[in-house]
């Protein structure tokens, strides 16, 4: 059996189980930047992480970070890092806060995911509840869907980062607010994510996970932390729902 074939194979496989996780997904909990859409699109992630970098230099922090976490590429690892040193600070909120408005700044220029806008729709149509449970910030959220038309099918069900950042995902801490907000069983919910700690947090919480991923790296990385359903698409999600 050749490496395409396991493919073709695993595809085949992954589309025939979709039917069977939406009909039992009550509720679904969403990420955002990924399954919904490509949040840092035009303005790239990387160049946030260094500004934030930069901006520590400028306050005297340069031996705060280690070398790994200055050259880190994820804004939300080097906030993180920031966060074990001084918990809760005045130095973690500002960063906080620097970060919420490049992520809105972001937010103007984000990507919508493909056939997201639609299957939100439809399921929403077809009886399910709809979350966002996030690490971005819930203002950013609230802008993004806002300006797509979204926002109805989510209010008031958008669970993002709070000041207590040792609850962001891989902790299920957004996922338990929204499943006790919406009066649902972990298992009558359907967690969809793009990373190793969507899965994480979904698996914490007790709730089914479908992973998407575009590109076949991020498949794998989704695949080897434990996701037995990937999707390259969601168009064969709106598919089975039609269907």
């Amino acid at each position: 059996m050749t490496p395409d074939t396991t493919r073709t194979r695993a595809a085949t496989d992954e589309t025939r189980s979709l039917p069977e996780l939406i009909a039992r997904a009550r509720v679904v909990l969403w990420d955002f930047d990924g399954p919904i859409c490509r949040l840092f699109a035009s303005h790239p992630a990387e160049k946030v992480a260094d500004d934030m970098v930069r901006w520590l230099e400028g306050q005297g922090l340069h031996g705060l970070l280690t070398d790994g976490e200055r050259e880190s590429l994820d804004p939300h690892a080097v906030l993180r890092a920031v966060d074990r040193r001084h918990p809760r600070s005045d130095l973690v909120a500002e960063l906080e806060e620097r970060l919420t408005k490049e992520e809105l700044h972001a937010a103007s220029s984000a990507m919508p995911t493909p056939w997201a806008d639609p299957l939100v729709r439809t399921w929403t149509a077809v009886g399910a509840r709809m979350a966002i449970t996030t690490n971005n910030s819930p203002r950013v959220v609230g802008t993004y869907l806002t300006g797509r038309g979204l926002l109805p099918c989510f209010t008031p069900h958008v669970y993002g980062r709070t000041q207590d950042l040792h609850l962001l995902k891989p902790h299920p801490h957004c996922l338990n607010r929204a499943l006790i907000a919406m009066g649902c069983d972990p298992a009558d919910a359907l967690m969809i994510g793009d990373s190793p700690s969507d899965h994480h947090a979904a698996a914490q919480a007790g709730v089914p996970f479908l992973g998407y991923a575009r590109a076949p790296r991020k498949a794998a990385l989704l695949m080897s932390a434990g996701a037995t359903h990937v999707t390259r698409s969601l168009e064969p999600l709106l598919r089975a729902l039609q269907g």
